[in-house]
């Protein structure tokens, strides 16, 4: 079964850190592109860092400077390190998997995590 867990979310305040991870099962991570993504209520769903198949990465304006993607193929495993955290990166954290043709992967569909919820307030 194909499959992507989040965790490391929780309660924060404005300048604390936190590490979330996103870990895969039944397939391969080494082959996919990794987004995290993250909606907070009232709100649509946005982008806020990716890593692609060659680590490429790329993060939304808001979170430069703070927020650091890596990945650990070895691990089946995408970090997402939070430094600096403001009221506004309150939100639903999701994991987004997308194949990468380029790898020769013969899956087509892309998957979501079920999410994990970070909270920065004091």
């Amino acid at each position: 079964q194909v499959q992507l867990v989040e965790s490391g979310g929780g309660l924060v305040q404005p300048g604390g850190s936190l590490r979330l991870s996103c870990v895969a099962s039944g397939f391969r991570m080494a082959y996919w592109n990794i987004g995290w993504f993250r909606q907070a209520p009232g709100k649509d769903r946005e982008a806020v860092s990716c890593v692609g198949t060659s680590d490429g990465v790329y993060y939304i304006d808001s979170v430069k400077g703070r927020f650091t993607i890596t990945r650990d193929n070895a691990k089946e495993t995408v970090y997402l390190q939070m430094n600096n955290l403001k009221p506004e990166d309150t939100a639903v954290y999701y994991c987004n998997a997308d194949p990468d043709p380029a790898t020769g992967t013969y899956y087509t569909e892309n998957y979501w995590g079920q999410g994990t919820q970070v909270t920065v307030s004091s």
